[in-house]
């Protein structure tokens, strides 16, 4: 054998490309990762040497948040007593035919605002007109009779004078003339009464108001009765709504509290009632007179019923409506007034906030009032020379420290009670 051969037989044989690693490929690696981790150590220990020094950033803390403060409004206030009430129409109507036929037109729209005089509904007048057409033809023939009998007459008393007639003649031509002037006055009352029929065909609005729908339709057949003594036909319903009514009821300490500031008022209701129609807003912006209180109090519910007179010149109120209203029942005492914004509600009381003089925020719980001329009145837990937030209180928190600047309080413009 030769030496070539022996040396091909020893050689060792090449792994395929797609065989795993060998030994020799995870010592490589192994080596690798020894020398990541040498240089690794040699970095720390460079920095344990050579530390970075960071500079460390002072921050300054933020000032305390800017507020608006202002001491209390002091103003005199009447008392005044919260009650509820519901508007009700100073007239109110229900159209109803007077005479009877068919319903042959309707001169409106349903809930449309009607004018005192404006025509409403017509009901075939043609009856009524034949009828007054024959009250003018009698009114006619007894007036021919009375010219009659006054000629008669006057014949039989000439002929009495040169004593050709007779006495008893002359009584009857008198006694015709008379039953023929009662027949002409008869005509006369049958001419009225079919005009006044032919009038009560056509339905007019007594009043200004608003109009409800219309119950019957045209072609419909109507009754009537002129007084009611008879069956009628309502027709439709129409209410006044300027002025208008504000009906309520006050208890009887509350009456006994206005009386003592009204000694005369029993006698002639009088005063300002100041309304709101929008809930409980506050915003009491419509007045109204007091001129009404009933004469006896309600034994079962212990009230007085008392009524106002509100003007409704935009006819914005409709009858019906209910309305929160306040009555002055005290004389105007001094008080403190703050913005209502600035009244804030707790659990079981109201709180405002307050500065002290060291510039922390202190709150007190308050007992706050009714709103005057859009002001909150408290009554109690505040005092007059207190520092009271009116602006910022988003940027305020009990015991905070915050920045006042002095600001002021006034009343809302007048008539926005």
């Amino acid at each position: 054998m030769s030496q070539a051969s022996c040396l091909e037989r020893d050689a060792p044989v090449r792994a395929p490309a797609n065989r795993k690693s060998t030994p020799s490929t995870g010592r490589s690696r192994r080596r690798i990762i020894l020398a990541g981790s040498f240089l690794s150590a040699v970095l720390l220990a460079v920095a344990a040497e050579h530390p970075w020094r960071s500079q460390a950033v002072e921050v300054a803390p933020p000032p305390p948040p800017q507020v608006t403060v202002s001491r209390p409004l002091r103003q005199a206030v009447a008392g005044t007593t919260g009650f509820l009430g519901q508007f009700s129409a100073v007239n109110s109507v229900e159209l109803r035919a007077q005479v009877g036929g068919t319903l042959t037109e309707i001169h409106f729209k349903d809930g449309q605002i009607v004018h005192q005089g404006d025509l409403l509904f017509v009901i075939d007048p043609r009856p009524y007109q034949i009828r007054l057409d024959e009250a003018v033809a009698q009114l006619q023939t007894a007036q021919a009779k009375v010219a009659l009998t006054q000629a008669e007459l006057w014949r039989a008393q000439q002929l009495k004078r040169t004593e050709f007639g007779t006495a008893e003649n002359v009584d009857v031509r008198a006694a015709d003339q008379r039953s023929a002037e009662a027949a002409s006055d008869t005509a006369k009352a049958a001419i009225m009464d079919a005009r006044l029929d032919l009038e009560f065909s056509r339905v007019t609005a007594p009043f200004t108001g608003r109009i409800g729908a219309h119950q019957v339709s045209t072609g419909n057949l109507v009754s009537g009765s002129r007084g009611g003594t008879g069956p009628t036909t309502l027709l439709a319903t129409i209410v006044s709504l300027d002025p208008i009514y504000l009906d309520f009821d006050m208890s009887e300490a509350d009456y006994l509290a206005w009386q003592r500031d009204n000694p005369r008022g029993a006698e002639q209701p009088h005063g300002d009632v100041m309304i709101s129609l929008g809930g409980d807003d506050g915003h009491y912006d419509r007045h109204g007179t007091l001129d009404f209180i009933d004469n006896a109090l309600d034994r079962g519910s212990g009230t007085i019923h008392a009524r106002a007179t509100v003007p409704n010149p935009e006819l914005t109120i409709t009858p019906g409506e209910f309305a929160r209203l306040r009555l002055v029942t005290s004389h105007p005492t001094p008080s403190l007034l703050v913005p209502a914004a600035a009244v804030l509600p707790d659990q079981s009381a109201d709180i405002v906030m307050t500065v002290a003089p060291n510039g922390t925020v202190v709150p007190k719980p308050v007992r706050a009032g009714d709103v005057y001329q859009g002001l909150r009145v408290i009554l109690s837990g505040l005092a007059a020379d207190d520092r009271v937030i009116i602006d910022g209180l988003m940027r305020s928190r009990p015991g905070a420290k915050v920045t006042p600047v002095n600001g002021s309080i006034s009343s809302a413009v007048a008539g926005t009670h």
